[in-house]
């Protein structure tokens, strides 16, 4: 493994660290106004769900929230844990089906989880005498050898959801450039393709088939 270390591994670890020192540039005001915006609909869906259940409580508690679900609402008992009935998001998925209040739970789950997860940590983050923020990237992290980026993660940004997207939009270019997003298409496979030689892989490639998809 030296050539690997000596030729990729060491001239990589130079360009990792001018990108660390170089930072992410932030627009600090739109993360503001989605954060505000999320606290927001996180306060009108809690309404909501006090309106549902029919009195106040604190909704990030199990404890309490199975009080609701189960004593109260008497909606039927799934899985059991140490400390009573769960309140997981895959049992709220299937309660879902037979009251409003659990979709209204996880949907609030969801926008809390985005909100201080990423709007409100990131904004801490931003360096104030660069406007950017300097995450770290790791070489010898992951089993499979690909870098991995920590404090904060920035390779941990949602990008299903309409809220998420926004998040991203945040991370903008210096002035005259441009942020590239680049994907190579199963490319394991398309090397594992070209080394055995195997001729229905290589001819389901050519076919531009997914061979994920079967």
């Amino acid at each position: 493994l030296e050539r690997l270390y000596f030729e990729v591994e060491l001239p990589l670890m130079l360009v990792l660290a001018r990108m660390e020192m170089t930072g992410v540039k932030v627009d600090a005001e739109k993360l503001r106004a989605l954060s505000k915006e999320l606290r927001e609909r996180e306060e009108a869906l809690k309404k909501e769900i006090y309106q549902l259940a029919g009195k106040e409580f604190n909704i990030d508690s199990p404890r309490q929230l199975g009080e609701v679900l189960f004593d109260q609402l008497h909606l039927p008992r799934k899985k059991k844990t140490k400390t009573g009935y769960s309140t997981s998001y895959e049992v709220l998925v299937e309660l879902a089906k037979v009251h409003p209040l659990p979709a209204k739970i996880i949907e609030y789950r969801s926008l809390s989880k985005l909100r201080s997860t990423y709007t409100d940590s990131l904004l801490e983050l931003i360096n104030p005498q660069t406007g950017r923020i300097h995450t770290s990237y790791n070489q010898t992290i992951t089993a499979t050898g690909r870098l991995s980026s920590s404090e904060p993660n920035l390779q941990n940004i949602p990008a299903r959801t309409q809220e998420g997207r926004r998040i991203r939009e945040a991370f903008v270019a210096e002035k005259g450039f441009k942020i590239l997003s680049a994907d190579y298409s199963q490319i394991e496979l398309r090397i594992l393709a070209h080394f055995s030689g195997e001729p229905a892989l290589i001819e389901a490639f050519e076919r531009g088939e997914d061979i994920h998809k079967n």
